[in-house]
């Protein structure tokens, strides 16, 4: 018989669930793509409803529902905390115990109300859960895992080994000395949002110069050689208070943190680069010491810092591995995932099968689907005109419209599971365009203008255009534009500081170049994705230049869309020029008047 898995991960941020049916990942998404709340914590009722759904099953199919974490020992870890910081931690202690009473601590029940589930319910580790996403679904029969977030029970780090059907994790950072809650207090910091503006910091820090790198280790920091690490709790306020740093750190940085969608000063560049450059070193200094200390060529990360994709990069270029595989729903999402498989090998004993090559994540491509019928029944439903096009046309005419500058959504086959678009739920446009980058983030995604978009490159060409020659289909590694594509900086614009370097192009394809010549590559196999490979040569063969924008089919503060209809909304309530649903093209031009309901961008929480 088959073992069917559900795994779930609730009620901190980026709720999610995850089916699979033996070895095979069946199904996984998060909550927020249904509810159309960014980051949903709350139990992830129709994510979970879905993966039955799309399997055919229902709830007394499965063998058991696993979650993600140990809410008993994460509750223990609060307690202790707020006891130690009696009284200044009693306003945390009492905002956050209605959840736990009411929910957290009676996980069982939950489960078996929102599901109607009467089965087994198992627990696993929190970190557990991310070295289980991390290695199992990789294409390595043995490798070492780094975890590394902001806390799970007691957890912030953690190392160990993958060795066919079995993970075992061999040391541990513990709270409250953690590199994803230093990462998370510089972006309280420069007035982002935690939890979901660590990315904007990332993006900001080429911006800046690194001039409070010694400021960190020598206040906040206490670094050793192996990437082991030490706190100084003094400047931080997250074990006690509502708020990630303390007076302490507004001394230390000159001031108080910047207010949230206030302009951007020096300060936060430099404070952005800073911190950035100490993470890396500590992400470079543990995966050396991870490698000494297990002497595997290989290494799988997962947890939220493994989002930061320059320290990917650098891991990948600077360390002594030979392959990195990371899970592509790194953070809280993808821990649903890694209990489903943690259940599956360790609990029920199931082998592992790997082929060395290609990893078992299915390009990441595990959410719901619409086919070409079913797209265009719901376009004749609502009478909205399209062309509809052959399997043959439609790479070509896509192709065509990005050459013409416009600006595409792209909504095809199963959605991504994970943060990032991967070319499924995308919007698409000319990285050769000079105009491209401003055009999108201001016009298209209602956004910071300094935010880099990445490129997407056909695999067999990716060493023709970046400093790189793996494949990245995750696009969680940064790597340099190739040399001999990048403009040299006159004397006048090397002289420019933060903002000012952003229209200064800097390669051939400027559009997802950097400021420090950089680019968060995806590459493209067509095995994985037919279309969107064949749309990606088609524009190279016209261009030479098969590298494409690909940026998240969403708008600042809205999820990633998961449905026609939430596709066509953003499209209309967008600057976009073209709509491709399936083999159906819709022109904005063509379209009736668009009844909007109010300030759309006040349905979402702007961050």
């Amino acid at each position: 018989m088959t073992t069917y898995i559900l795994g779930i991960s609730a009620f901190y941020h980026d709720s999610a669930a995850a089916l699979l049916a033996d070895g095979e990942i069946l199904a996984a998404a998060q909550e927020e793509r249904f509810t159309r709340k960014k980051h949903d914590f709350r139990f992830p009722t129709h994510a979970a409803r879905y993966c039955l759904s799309a399997a055919g099953i229902g709830p007394g199919d499965l063998a058991c529902v696993g979650f993600y974490d140990k809410p008993f020992v994460k509750f223990e870890r609060l307690l202790e905390t707020y006891l130690a910081f009696t009284p200044v931690g009693l306003r945390s202690f009492l905002m956050s115990m209605p959840l736990w009473l009411k929910q957290k601590l009676w996980l069982p029940e939950v489960i078996g109300k929102e599901l109607d589930y009467e089965g087994e319910v198992l627990f696993c580790d929190h970190h557990e859960s991310h070295a289980a996403s991390a290695f199992f679904p990789s294409p390595f029969s043995r490798a070492a895992i780094l975890t590394m977030d902001g806390v799970g029970e007691w957890t912030t780090t953690s190392w160990g080994v993958g060795r066919d059907n079995r993970v075992e994790l061999k040391s541990e950072i513990r709270f409250p000395h953690s590199l994803g809650l230093l990462y998370s207090a510089f972006t309280y910091y420069t007035g982002f949002k935690v939890n979901s503006g660590e990315y904007k910091v990332m993006g900001l820090a080429p911006y800046g110069e690194p001039r409070y790198v010694q400021a960190i280790y020598d206040h906040l920091v206490d670094l050793k050689e192996d990437g082991s690490f030490r706190l100084n709790m003094e400047f931080f306020n997250y074990c006690q208070g509502l708020t990630m740093t303390n007076h302490k750190f507004d001394e230390l940085f000159g001031g108080p943190p910047r207010k949230p969608e206030s302009k951007l000063t020096q300060r936060e560049m430099d404070l952005a680069r800073s911190v950035q450059v100490v993470t890396e070193e500590i992400m470079l200094r543990t995966a050396r010491h991870v490698h000494k200390e297990t002497g595997e060529k290989n290494l799988c990360l997962a947890g939220g810092v493994a989002l930061n994709c320059v320290g990917n990069g650098r891991i990948l270029r600077e360390g002594p591995y030979e392959r990195l595989w990371i899970q592509p729903a790194a953070g809280d999402a993808g821990g649903a995932l890694g209990v489903a498989l943690y259940l599956l090998h360790h609990y029920y004993g199931k082998p592992r099968t790997v082929d060395g090559g290609r990893d078992i994540q299915k390009a990441s491509l595990l959410g719901p689907a619409w086919s070409d019928e079913e797209l265009e029944a719901w376009l004749k439903e609502r009478g909205y005109p399209y062309q509809t096009v052959s399997d043959a046309e439609l790479p070509g005419r896509v192709a065509d419209e990005m050459i013409a500058e416009k600006v595409e959504g792209w909504f095809q086959g199963r959605m991504e599971f994970g943060p990032r678009a991967l070319g499924a739920r995308s919007i698409l446009g000319d990285a050769r365009s000079p105009r491209m980058q401003s055009t999108m983030n201001l016009k298209i995604k209602y956004r910071e203008s300094f935010r880099p978009f990445a490129p997407t490159v056909l695999r067999e060409r990716v060493s023709d255009f970046f400093e790189m020659d793996c494949e990245s289909p995750y696009m969680l590694l940064v790597a340099p534009v190739r040399k001999e594509l990048c403009h040299e900086m006159t004397p006048e614009q090397k002289s420019l500081f933060g903002i000012e370097k952003l229209n200064v192009p800097r390669s051939t394809i400027p559009a997802i170049t950097h400021v420090d010549y950089s680019a968060r590559v995806q590459t493209v196999e067509r095995q994985d994705n037919p279309r969107y490979y064949d749309t990606i040569a088609a524009f190279g063969e016209k261009t030479g230049v098969p590298v494409v924008i690909n940026t998240s089919f969403n708008v600042r503060g809205e999820p990633i869309v998961c449905t026609p209809e939430d596709a066509y909304r953003c499209f209309m309530r967008t600057e976009m020029d073209v709509l491709v649903l399936g083999r159906h093209i819709l022109y904005k031009e063509q379209q009736p008047k668009f009844e909007d309901r109010g300030d759309w961008r006040k349905e979402f929480e702007l961050d």
